[in-house]
């Protein structure tokens, strides 16, 4: 077999067996208005078996401007659809913040406000907040995550029934206060949103196709030989 046809197959291989191994995803979160100085990773993992979804979030942001800190104060998930038509979208999840020196997190699945920057339609099913406010817009820079903090959750319900890990990761939406001021809305807060993973099967998918055209490969030069 040529050296493409080998390269094929083992591309193939790789993306066939980890479309059915891998158990966490690591999504990348970034400021819709500020970019770089709103960053986060997210290295998520659900077990269908038992409703039960974790993520570790570490800030990332590159500060570059004195005072300014770009503190995480809020995380929400609004499950597809976009927009449940109830107020509090999905409800009947509970949620803990692991113990932590950095950030302290409250859980809620009621209404907890409007996201702002752009997504003033997006209902949020739960979220972890800071601060006395209890919605997603409030939040305390005093109680979050600084930028190389990081901090883990635990959130689990039956109304997670039928939804992929892809799914959940990537339904996630961040609060960053105290952003650099020369974000274009020039407001000192932004909303990140995840960059998005593949589901599984579309990994699988482009996996059979690379070994097809593996095959075909392989076929053309057993033909020339």
């Amino acid at each position: 077999m040529s050296r493409f046809g080998k390269f094929v197959f083992s591309l193939a291989a790789l993306l066939v067996f980890a479309s059915a191994t891998v158990r966490a995803d690591t999504i990348t979160v970034t400021g819709v208005d500020s970019g770089q100085f709103s960053t986060a990773t997210v290295v998520c993992e659900f077990n269908s078996q038992t409703n039960t979804f974790t993520f570790t979030i570490t800030n990332t942001s590159a500060i570059t401007q004195p005072g300014s800190t770009s503190t995480i104060t809020g995380i929400g998930f609004d499950l597809p659809p976009l927009g449940n038509a109830s107020g509090s979208g999905l409800n009947g999840f509970t949620g803990m913040q692991a113990p932590s020196l950095s950030a302290n997190f409250v859980f809620s699945d009621g209404d907890v406000g409007n996201v702002p920057h752009g997504f003033n339609s997006a209902v949020l099913d739960f979220a972890f907040l800071t601060g006395p406010s209890g919605n997603f817009q409030g939040g305390s820079a005093e109680f979050g995550l600084l930028p190389g903090e990081s901090a883990s959750f635990t959130v689990s319900g039956a109304a997670f029934t039928g939804f992929t890990e892809a799914q959940i990761c990537n339904a996630i939406f961040v609060r960053f206060q105290d952003v650099p001021l020369s974000a274009p809305r020039g407001e000192g807060s932004d909303v990140g949103v995840s960059n998005p993973i593949p589901e599984p099967s579309t990994l699988m998918l482009l996996g059979s196709a690379l070994l097809g055209l593996g095959g075909y490969a392989r076929r053309r030069f057993k033909t020339r030989t």
